[in-house]
């Protein structure tokens, strides 16, 4: 684990994909502030490519598009707030909300965290580093992934989740590698500035990794979180 957190095995549903549409909503009305033209936006181009992943209808992304860059009447007042803190037994984690309403969310948060601990800001993410996280898979002739990774300019590559690759980037080159694996041939199917932790914890008894799972699941859940970061392998 160690990075981003995400749910195993889950259930495709009709709630699964409002969240995945309100998280991805949410997104590219952030990323475009910084203007509605992908061309000269790489957030909010890899905005776009993540509602396509989830299949958000056009109009959708176009809406919260053109909100976000205030082409409309409709507010568009969300803020990122980052909370840190340990799950059960000491597994530290570094939540990142999306939120219209700060009050609200904090209040959430701190009631999910009462199985958990609750930090101040930099108390786990002493402990992380922030970088630029792709996950891709190879087409018919890409190449081996170290080179890719050499070639791209990625920082270092790991082993991903279901026979991806996780390619790590320094923050300001996220765009410039995730472009240059798509020409080498290799699929990205994610392009995200996070978290890794440094030292991640091991939880190795069933019971006590099922309780932190469990808690990580209740704070997923929570419709203001964005993503979750996660120091446990």
């Amino acid at each position: 684990m160690g990075a981003q957190w995400k749910q195993k095995g889950k259930i495709e549903s009709a709630a699964a994909k409002s969240k995945a549409f309100n998280k991805v909503t949410k997104e590219l009305v952030i990323a475009a502030r910084a203007g509605a033209d992908p061309t000269m936006n790489p957030r909010l181009r890899m905005a776009i490519d993540a509602a396509k992943k989830v299949s958000m209808p056009r109009d959708n992304m176009e809406r919260a598009i053109k909100r976000g860059a205030g082409l409309l009447d409709e507010p568009a007042n969300f803020e990122t707030v980052t909370y840190e803190g340990f799950a059960p037994h000491r597994v530290p984690v570094i939540v990142e909300c999306l939120t219209d309403n700060k009050n609200r969310t904090a209040t959430s948060v701190r009631v999910l965290f009462r199985k958990g601990q609750l930090g101040n800001s930099g108390s786990v993410s002493w402990d992380f580093r922030h970088l630029g996280m792709i996950t891709a898979t190879p087409e018919e002739g890409a190449g081996d992934a170290e080179e890719a990774a050499i070639e791209a300019g990625a920082q270092e590559v790991e082993s991903g989740d279901e026979g991806a690759t996780l390619f790590l980037t320094e923050p300001g080159d996220l765009d410039a590698v995730s472009r240059a694996l798509a020409a080498q041939k290799w699929n990205v199917s994610s392009a995200v500035l996070g978290w890794k932790a440094k030292n991640p914890v091991k939880v190795e008894d069933e019971a006590a990794r099922a309780e932190v799972e469990a808690f990580l699941h209740a704070l997923d859940e929570d419709d203001d979180v964005q993503h979750l970061y996660v120091g446990m392998e």
